[in-house]
């Protein structure tokens, strides 16, 4: 399994800019490295992981953690 290259935590961050903050942080990764990315249940959790995948991205894993979700995204080609 591949590592975690990067981690980001956007817990507070309201939407569109945790997806802004999501694109430009996958943005300095190589395609099928991990991204990390700590979310805000809710509105965060139901579009950030929707409009990572709708641009070819793949998410590998989600966690809750109480008030907040782990998800670990592998960058798309």
């Amino acid at each position: 399994m591949s590592e975690v290259k990067k981690s980001i935590d956007l817990h507070g961050v309201v939407c569109p800019l945790n997806f802004v903050k999501t694109k430009l942080a996958l943005e300095e990764l190589a395609a099928g490295e991990r991204l990390e990315v700590v979310l805000d249940e809710g509105d965060a959790m139901l579009n950030v992981p929707r409009s990572l995948k709708e641009e070819g991205h793949k998410i590998i894993k989600v966690t809750p953690e109480g008030e907040v979700y782990r998800i670990i995204v592998e960058k798309g080609v």
